[in-house]
């Protein structure tokens, strides 16, 4: 028995409740003045004790997000588009504070080539799969499905042939 691709259990959309989108509208007005705030007293310069450990970690998170929606794309995964959507979001602060956070000179090159040629191209790919994620699943378990189809199609017409092979040898031996 096949599966076809209209059999495939696609899961039912989940109405948002309707206070979400005024909440959260409020938390980014709220959070403009806050903006306003650090802009004014942050230091221009600041030391950090765990400089190293915030960016080794940060770039950890990072390669289990990627190797997350490598996995979730691999398995043909509807969760590849959240997998993809917060790898996005990563690569683009990563670029972000890779930039902002390195002094002139060389190494504010490399950062600069770093994001406008690897960082903010992959996270455009990943927003591109979170976007149409599900089309591809789609498209994936329906290939599966012909798959299939095609296996279980030709495993009959060998067990067929078999068969008639088998009889043709047996009127032989007669």
């Amino acid at each position: 028995m096949s599966t076809t691709t209209d059999e495939i259990e696609r899961p039912t959309e989940v109405p948002v409740p309707r206070w979400v989108a005024p909440t959260f509208v409020a938390l980014a007005l709220l959070t403009l003045p806050w903006i306003g705030y650090l802009a004014a007293t942050l230091p221009r310069h600041a030391l950090t004790v765990h400089y190293r450990a915030a960016w080794v970690g940060f770039d950890l998170g990072l390669v289990a997000l990627l190797g997350l929606t490598a996995w979730y794309a691999y398995r043909g995964d509807r969760q590849v588009v959240l997998a993809a959507a917060g790898t996005a979001t990563m690569l683009a602060v990563d670029a972000w504070f890779d930039v902002v956070t390195t002094p002139r000179g060389p190494d504010l090159v490399v950062s600069v080539l770093l994001a406008v040629l690897v960082e903010l191209p992959l996270a455009v790919v990943c927003l591109w799969i979170a976007r149409h994620g599900d089309q591809m699943v789609d498209r994936r378990l329906a290939v599966r499905a012909q798959l299939a189809t095609d296996r279980a199609d030709s495993a009959q017409r060998s067990a067929v042939t078999a068969r008639r092979r088998l009889a043709r040898l047996r009127s032989r031996l007669r």
